[in-house]
């Protein structure tokens, strides 16, 4: 009986999988990227600049990196990499929804309950953001070289210089193998709590929400509740995880080599002290307040068409 229930649990996992979600996450993933995109490349140049390469542009704030970028590398300097932007962002948020939605129904069905606390929401969105970040972490590491590819800077060799996503894909394969491709997974695995806390937050304020004003478990939410919870969500979980943004991209910074987490970590605390790990906070504030609100608003809308009846009928859905 034992053996049975073993070999049957994956199965059930994956009966679970529905491809509405990986629709959804994809749309507002890449409609989100399309629009803000100007906003994460700056937060990626801010994040990786420590000051100490003389090739390296340096902005004074915001403004004066957007006309500096501009006068530099024209109106399309601000989309640099915004191709494998958009493969990333579709590909996170349509697998992570999900993974996700598929591991918090499986939970839900496997322990007989009702709804989910706050521990299981977050365990199923670690999960999800555990093989999300597998399948998509080259995809990162191309985007975050691209956005980094200064019209000032000459100095790179031609094996780091790139022309477009395919180019840079090959490269970094063909140059820096299977650890080029995945540079930056380890801080990418911390910030796997970033989703984790985030959508926790998320589903929790959603129930309160139902709980408080005593709404149908398979109500849908107004758009303004939506937005709302989207915006606090991501707002608390980037205060608390935002140090691991900076590590990865300069561990993916094509300019800059190190031996591994522990360097950068040690030569930022070094050279720049605690400040160095908020570096591009406030640009990425800018970008992911209304990124979040324009994913997770897409993604309820959709899932909500594909799928009239709520996934969980013991509670409101994600």
């Amino acid at each position: 009986m034992n053996a049975e229930t073993k070999v049957q649990t994956p199965i059930n996992l994956f009966a679970h999988i529905k491809f509405e979600h990986l629709l959804a996450g994809i749309s507002g993933g890449v409609t989100s990227t399309l629009v803000l995109h100007p906003l994460d490349l700056l937060k990626i140049r801010f994040a990786v600049n420590d000051g100490q390469l003389l090739t390296r542009p340096h902005y004074h704030g915001l403004g004066n990196a957007v006309s500096t970028i501009i006068k530099e590398e024209g109106i399309q300097g601000l989309y640099r990499g915004v191709t494998p932007n958009c493969w990333g962002a579709g590909a996170s948020w349509g697998f992570y929804f999900l993974f996700y939605n598929a591991i918090k129904t499986w939970m839900v069905e496997r322990g007989n309950q009702k709804a989910l606390g706050p521990g299981s929401h977050m365990l199923a969105a670690a999960e999800a953001g555990i093989i999300t970040l597998f399948i998509t972490n080259p995809i990162w590491v191309v985007k975050t070289r691209m956005c980094l590819q200064y019209s000032t800077a000459t100095d790179l060799p031609p094996s780091k210089h790139y022309t477009g996503m395919l180019d840079a894909l090959v490269k970094v394969y063909r140059h820096e193998g299977i650890p080029g491709m995945y540079k930056g997974l380890v801080p990418g695995m911390f910030g796997v709590s970033h989703g984790a806390l985030q959508f926790m937050a998320y589903e929790e304020m959603k129930k309160y929400y139902i709980s408080y004003y005593q709404l149908p478990v398979d109500d849908k939410l107004g758009t303004f509740q939506y937005l709302s919870f989207a915006a606090m969500s991501k707002l608390f979980a980037a205060s608390v995880t935002y140090p691991y943004q900076v590590i990865r991209a300069r561990l993916q910074d094509q300019y800059k080599e190190y031996s591994g987490v522990l360097e950068v970590i040690r030569r930022t605390w070094r050279y720049e002290g605690m400040r160095g790990f908020y570096k591009g906070l406030p640009a990425y504030f800018l970008h992911v307040t209304p990124n979040i609100c324009i994913v997770f608003l897409i993604y309820e809308k959709l899932t909500h068409i594909y799928e009239p009846e709520p996934i969980f009928p013991e509670e409101d859905v994600l």
